[in-house]
């Protein structure tokens, strides 16, 4: 063991331990990302900065010595990457699976590490590691040169917004420390970044195993005039400054309010300066009052900064909540609905354009849908592939729409107003990370129309609440002719009621829709839109579609006013459907000339909780009307 590399509890003993936490606690923070292809040595390098700032305990590194040669791959020496492969299945591989975060500290400056893998298949770990880094470090083995997956994380380092890139020729103690391959492979990536974009970047030729140029200047490479490693990560400017000239904003993450006597604002402050007198203005509502205080656990702030986690309190009782942001009242961020994006596809099921996810951006959590994309970007050409979805990985532009207005500005101006997460709404899994680049034209040109004549003026001149009876089940479950029958026996009570049949809508309506999961979803859509258009008019909407996906009868229901969606599941066995089989869809499914039907090689998502439930083997068609007319009168 080498006591030189080991922190020991005794170095501190001899210094003011006081003057060294204040000290410390003062020093700037980097955070930075490793990334590049697989075995490019990016484990190992973090290991190596750890060990030689000496933030390893001396019963780590025993360990660490004992793990290297049991488990290690560099032949019984030390193999640093084991400091940070932490998985049982990392260890076994000799590959990084999860994101692995490592604190360490020299005496200029603290050092938050991402390691992030190198396979393709765990490409969305590897943004979850960039979303917050300042600089990344893109390694590449001097074997090798520049691969797909060093492109692949270039270009995600670009597209998030990193602008400190180090390009790291690693390994090149087994090339000889060849000063003309490391200028090749510098000559390449570059021809690449600029395709992309990347303005700069800093090149240095090192050896992560033998800590050349690492945190010493190394003799092996004596015509490289450049930084160490750690002296640039030391040295390179932080996006603070630049954010604290920028214009104050600051998204509310909580309304603070322990008493009748207070009542303030908390967040963290993403851009800009304030200060008391200053004048601010509420987002998306567009209230504007001034700062009274600004309050902090250790007292109040006299100018509050970027970074700073405050409480803001106003002269004015304003309606502010969490997700609302405050802004510097002359110069606000911008709130639209409708925007162009690019989406890093994160989840194994493809995108599913139209499928309402949960949006989260900043402290804004809304429902949105994506279109169709407009192309999926191929990393290596940069070329604009044409594509009608996303699948794992993939990084393509589309536009999405959300539910209601959320404040926001272009990635390129801010990271935190700018970059977002689409979450499923049933699984709660994230899906996709995207940036946003513009509100389109028409989110700014549209407005809702004021009408003199409410919905509920319409529903009282009918004398009746409107409602939407949802039936769904399998092909040949009979929600046809029990919608019918309901209509029918509806009509002799003097309501007004309007039938939409699956079949029928697709004569007209969605004619141009066929039967993907797609355009299984943009039906869907449709129908609910003019179900809720219906519902306005007063009417009891009564409907009678397969619509085989939870999610999307969900977003039917969220369309609706409270307790106007009533979801009937037509429940009739599959062996009993196809056995029916009245149009002889079953048949031609089997027969494999008719793709994607439902319960045969496409899937049925039963409801969980719907309000009524009609099971066909034991009720008539007859005997289900009655008791769902009879369950109507009672919601109504």
């Amino acid at each position: 063991m080498d006591p030189d590399h080991a922190y020991q509890p005794s170095d501190l003993a001899a210094q003011d331990i006081d003057a060294y936490l204040l000290r410390h606690q003062h020093k700037s923070l980097l955070r930075f990302i490793t990334c590049g292809s697989v075995d490019d040595g990016k484990s190992t390098l973090i290991g190596r900065l750890l060990y030689d700032s000496k933030m390893i305990f001396e019963d780590q590194l025993a360990a660490l010595e004992a793990d290297s040669r049991r488990v290690g791959t560099q032949g019984g020496a030390i193999d640093f990457a084991l400091l940070v492969d932490g998985l049982a299945a990392e260890r076994e591989q000799g590959i990084t699976i999860d994101v692995a975060y490592r604190f360490f500290a020299t005496d200029a400056r603290k050092f938050i590490v991402a390691d992030t893998p190198g396979h393709e298949q765990y490409t969305r770990n590897m943004v979850t590691g960039a979303s917050t880094a300042d600089l990344a470090i893109i390694l590449i083995d001097a074997r090798k040169g520049v691969l797909t997956q060093t492109r692949r994380h270039s270009t995600l380092a670009h597209l998030v917004g990193i602008r400190n890139l180090v390009l790291a020729v690693n390994k090149m103690d087994l090339i000889g420390y060849d000063r003309a391959r490391f200028n090749a492979i510098v000559a390449d990536y570059a021809a690449f970044a600029k395709s992309i974009g990347i303005a700069a970047f800093t090149p240095m030729p090192i050896s992560g195993f033998v800590g050349d140029n690492i945190t010493t200047r190394s003799a092996n490479t004596p015509w490289y005039e450049g930084p160490t490693l750690i002296a640039h990560l030391e040295t390179v400017p932080l996006d603070t400054v630049a954010d604290q000239a920028r214009p104050f904003r600051m998204p509310v993450q909580w309304v603070n309010r322990p008493n009748l006597d207070f009542r303030g604002f908390s967040g963290l402050i993403a851009s800009g300066t304030l200060g008391p007198g200053d004048a601010i203005r509420v987002l998306p509502s567009g209230r504007t009052s001034t700062v009274s205080r600004i309050v902090t656990f250790d007292g109040d702030l006299d100018r509050a900064v970027a970074g700073q986690s405050v409480t803001i309190c106003l002269a004015d009782e304003i309606d502010c909540s969490r997700g609302d942001v405050i802004a510097a009242a002359g110069n606000p961020p911008q709130v639209a609905d409708q925007f162009e994006a690019t989406l890093v596809w994160m989840a194994d099921e493809p995108l599913l354009p139209g499928r309402p996810y949960w949006l989260k951006l900043a402290a804004q959590t809304v429902s949105a849908s994506v279109q169709a994309p407009k192309y999926q970007l191929n990393v290596n050409t940069q070329e604009h592939l044409a594509t009608k979805t996303l699948e794992l990985n993939a990084i393509g532009v589309a536009n999405l729409s959300t539910d209601k207005p959320i404040v926001f500005e272009p990635y390129a101006d801010s990271r935190d107003l700018g970059g977002f997460i689409l979450i499923d709404k049933l699984s709660h899994a994230t899906v996709a990370a995207g940036t946003l680049h513009f509100s389109l034209r028409r989110s700014q040109n549209l407005h809702w129309q004021a009408l003199d004549i409410s919905r509920e003026a319409h529903a009282g001149l009918k004398n009746q609440r409107p409602a939407v009876l949802w039936f769904t089940g399998l092909s040949g479950a009979g929600k046809s002719s029990i919608a019918n029958l309901v209509e029918r026996q509806l009509h002799r009570m003097n309501r007004h009621t309007f039938l939409l049949d699956g079949d029928n809508v697709r004569h007209g309506l969605n004619k141009d829709l066929g039967f993907t999961e797609a355009d299984r979803i943009e039906n869907i859509r449709r129908v609910g839109e003019v179900a809720r258009l219906m519902t306005d008019a007063g009417l009891i909407v009564i409907t009678a579609f397969i619509s085989p996906f939870r999610a999307e009868r969900q977003l039917v229901r969220d369309m609706m006013a409270p307790g106007e969606f009533i979801e009937i599941h037509v429940d009739t066995p599959l062996a009993e459907a196809e056995r029916r089989d009245p149009k002889g869809l079953y048949k031609k499914a089997r027969a494999g000339t008719l793709a994607n039907f439902t319960g045969i090689d496409s899937p049925y998502e039963a409801p969980l909780a719907p309000e009524i439930h009609i099971d066909t083997t034991v009720l008539s068609a007859e005997q289900a009307a009655h008791l769902i007319v009879q369950q109507l009168l009672g919601f109504a």
